[in-house]
């Protein structure tokens, strides 16, 4: 059944689906794996024949005789013995060595696939799922293979390899008793796959909601400063207790199948040993088997029943590994919402015009955000996008960055359309610096580069001078080696905001999107950073969204949108001279707006360096 969650709809899993992505991780490392299972496979055969010269022994021992002739022969059995059992003990140390290498490799591999597959992605996939489930998802992928794998190593070809080992000696001693060990391990083996498949909706539900409880605890630690301004310590911490109540019964329902599990299979032990010694009491009365076999039958019967034991380890591991691993397979089985197409080119930016041919934009097409858009901004023009919230200004920047694909009409750059480029050169000639930058928890000198790949430290201190980072990193003790913290909370909105802006200095991309660039910066340090901004709009064709007057008023054109179309543009002038204007009455009503912010920002702003001061 197909799973539809937060508007995705997520394709319909198989076990052959998740054996298929298992087996990608697996591939450059299977020749460790099949020597592995050869080493495995030639262990187990040595444990079953050597209970075969404890039969001997005990036979030797039993019929009496020659105490001298008897010593020289239990001698060369327990010598036997000794040469199995350290053939035993090698074939398994090979195969741990070939497992280390072999298992720590593939799970590596599983990751990257998986990280790499997830983060292409589009933008609305990110926003309508948890990160914190996200990250569970790609874990519990790779350790879903690591317990399967385990258990089919270590467990399923231990217990095939012995069970059919032990049928074929045992059918030479006596062929009824061995028609009872079979009969009997083929209703416990039945007993365990159906009452495993039956038990396995509720391994699948316990998993998905562990998924809500780590997605719950991520959100709400991600918005612990929310939770704390609006005081709603107590109403998340119900909706923590809902969810981990909601997780405890279906842990309880869980864990107490498998106790029942557990007991059916003990009952059954019970039966075969009892079972197997009264025939071999029988046929040992009728002198058709032996005092060793008794031994014989005694290390088969605990040797058979642990790993049959384990089998149903097995069944209900892989089922959990089923569960575990179906989620992010549905991700990797789910299509790219955003995909280049198969004859993409890579951009090819001389000029750096863009133009917007009757685009249109629908969320799940009930909700139009942009209808009919037809824009040229020319080469190296600076625009301004102005318009009331929710008018559709980020969804236009949005779709230039193909986060989104229009519902019709084109994008082109350069005359090329963007929806028939390849996605990283169409970035690569694009510069963001967003309303609220979020960086990675790395140094400072790190976040600035992610802007150029191979940057120079020269480079990276130039373009932080001219985004006036110097001013605050000058004051770390280490400096631009600084951490900043999860997300870049130990730098202030402003900082943060420098730090993107430094980025994308040192980018240098043809096309600049500013979107509420200077919004977290007080007034001082917007007046430092404005001369930086004019040099890197410089020759560049930047797209602003803006409501600060001294963002607005540097702009060649402004665009006013309102209800997903534009209503109007020209100069900040040309707009203010005409009657009736939208802008004019955005102005009007704003105008004061602006200009008391920044008076306030003046008293407050020297308040928003004081976070990282005192790191380390």
């Amino acid at each position: 059944m197909e799973k539809n969650q937060a508007n995705i709809v997520y394709p319909k899993v198989k076990f052959n689906d998740i054996a298929t992505a298992f087996w990608r991780g697996i591939k450059p490392q299977k020749w460790r794996m099949f020597f592995l299972l050869v080493s495995i496979t030639l262990a187990n055969i040595a444990s079953v024949i050597t209970p075969i010269f404890y039969k001997q022994f005990f036979d030797i021992v039993s019929a009496g005789g020659d105490k001298r002739l008897i010593v020289g022969k239990l001698v060369v059995i327990i010598a036997y013995i000794f040469i199995f059992n350290l053939g035993f003990w090698a074939f398994y140390r090979v195969a741990t060595l070939f497992n280390n290498t072999f298992q720590s490799m593939v799970i590596a591999n599983l990751k990257r696939q998986a990280y790499d597959y997830l983060m292409h992605h589009s933008y609305s996939f990110f926003t309508n799922n948890f990160v914190g489930s996200l990250v569970q998802r790609v874990n519990r992928f790779a350790r879903a293979f690591e317990n399967l794998f385990d258990d089919i190593a270590w467990n399923l070809l231990p217990l095939a390899v012995k069970v059919i080992s032990i049928l074929v000696v045992v059918y030479f001693i006596n062929f009824w008793i061995a028609v009872i060990i079979f009969i009997w391990a083929i209703i416990f083996l039945l007993f365990n796959v159906f009452f495993s498949i039956w038990k396995l909706k509720y391994d699948i539900l316990a998993a998905e909601t562990d998924s809500k409880t780590t997605g719950y605890l991520a959100d709400t630690l991600t918005n612990q400063n929310t939770i704390s301004v609006f005081n709603r310590f107590k109403y998340e911490s119900q909706g923590f207790r809902d969810v981990t109540e909601k997780q405890a019964l279906t842990m309880k329902l869980t864990w107490n199948l498998s106790s029942i599990m557990d007991a059916g299979q003990g009952i059954l032990s019970v039966i075969i040993e009892f079972i197997l010694f009264y025939f071999a009491i029988i046929y040992w009365q009728q002198g058709l088997v032996t005092v060793g076999v008794f031994v014989l039958l005694q290390l088969y019967v605990i040797s058979i029943i642990d790993q049959l034991w384990g089998f149903t380890r097995v069944i209900r591991i892989m089922y959990q590994s089923y569960a575990d691993a179906k989620e992010m397979v549905e991700i990797m089985k789910l299509p790219h919402e955003i995909q280049d197409v198969p004859v993409a080119k890579n951009l090819s930016v001389g000029n750096g015009q863009v133009e917007f041919e009757d685009l249109t934009f629908n969320f799940n097409e009930t909700r139009q955000v942009l209808k009919n858009i037809n824009l040229i901004i020319k080469p190296g023009e600076k625009v301004a996008l102005i318009g009331p919230s929710g008018a559709g200004k980020t969804t236009f920047v949005r779709l230039l960055l193909r986060f989104y694909s229009p519902t019709s009409g084109k994008i082109l750059i350069d005359e090329q359309n963007v929806s028939k480029v390849t996605q990283g050169s169409l970035r690569e000639n694009i510069s963001l610096v967003p309303q609220d930058p979020i960086l990675f928890h790395r140094t400072l000198a790190e976040n600035i580069a992610y802007g150029k790949k191979n940057a120079t430290i020269e480079e990276i201190k130039r373009a932080a001078s001219l985004a006036h980072c110097d001013e605050f990193i000058n004051n770390l003790p280490q400096g631009l080696k600084t951490y900043v913290g999860e997300r870049g909370v130990k730098l202030s909105g402003g900082e943060r905001q420098r730090v993107a802006i430094a980025r994308a200095i040192l980018k240098n991309a043809p096309i600049l999107i500013l979107d509420e660039a200077t919004s977290s910066l007080d007034s001082h340090s917007e007046m430092l950073i404005q001369d930086a901004l004019d040099s890197l709009m410089t020759d560049k064709t930047t797209i602003a969204i803006a409501h600060r007057l001294s963002t607005i008023q540097r702009m060649d054109r402004i665009i006013v949108i309102d209800n997903g179309q534009i209503v109007e543009q020209g100069s900040h002038d040309e707009l203010l001279s005409k009657e009736d204007s939208l802008y004019k009455k955005l102005w009007t009503l704003q105008a004061g707006g602006f200009l008391k912010e920044e008076d306030e920002e003046e008293v407050n702003g020297a308040d928003e360096n004081e976070d990282i001061k005192d790191e380390d």
